[in-house]
């Protein structure tokens, strides 16, 4: 099974970068742009990297429900002064109200209507993982490209590691996963100077070792948008 994704236009990334570097959530340009959330980090990660990807992600949670407190201030000023031209404008219509109002207008209603509670079962079963592709159903490209640090060593990382991906029930956040790359480009973005990109030629070598990775406790493998599990 190959996998496909959405294809963004030049316009609608550049557009995305730059809501997102004016606060806007990954989730919020999900839905703007009718893609998925990886669509959209993957994009910004090939254009910001990794490190201002996170920093950015970061700095748009901690300032998300923040008030505006100068817009806060402006509009209670305004509403003030409103409050008080209402009530000079209506000032003279006091005593006309006053000979409206009779006290059974105020008496309070001696009967009360009882809502039945909602019947229904709350699930409590815990969240199970739908998001993951068999690694027999992947067709990977000809190439690919990993990192590794100067031991030739597999970069491994908890997928809880990737914000794309937090979504996941708590039990699969703890899993241990490898990450490829169909994109050189991103793939130099998120190396380190401790580390370096190689070429993987054969594609097929994943399937092959498999086992081996799942014998290590790895059981995963992040592939650009695609989760994929061994």
């Amino acid at each position: 099974m190959r996998i496909l994704t959405k294809r963004l236009s030049d316009k609608q990334k550049k557009e995305i970068l730059e809501s997102f570097e004016c606060g806007q959530s990954v989730d919020f340009l999900s839905k703007e742009y009718n893609c998925t959330k990886l669509t959209v980090t993957r994009n910004l990660k090939k254009n910001l990297g990794e490190l201002k990807y996170k920093e950015l992600l970061n700095k748009n949670k901690s300032s998300k429900g923040k008030p505006n407190a100068k817009k806060n201030k402006n509009n209670n000023f305004l509403n003030k002064d409103f409050d008080n031209k209402v009530t000079i404008k209506n000032s003279n219509d006091v005593k006309k109200l006053d000979k409206n109002i009779v006290r059974s207008d105020f008496e309070p209603v001696d009967f009360f209507l009882e809502i039945a509670p909602l019947d229904y079962q709350i699930e409590n079963a815990s969240r199970k993982e739908l998001s993951s592709v068999p690694i027999s159903k992947v067709e990977f490209p000809k190439n690919v490209f990993m990192i590794v640090d100067k031991k030739i060593e597999i970069e491994i990382k908890l997928l809880k590691d990737f914000p794309e991906w937090d979504f996941l029930p708590n039990i699969d956040l703890n899993r241990k996963a490898i990450v490829i790359y169909s994109d050189l480009n991103i793939a130099k973005r998120s190396c380190n100077k401790d580390q370096k990109v190689i070429k993987v030629p054969n594609t097929n070598v994943f399937k092959i070792v498999a086992p081996i990775l799942t014998a290590r406790g790895i059981s995963r493998i992040v592939y650009d948008e695609n989760l994929i599990a061994l």
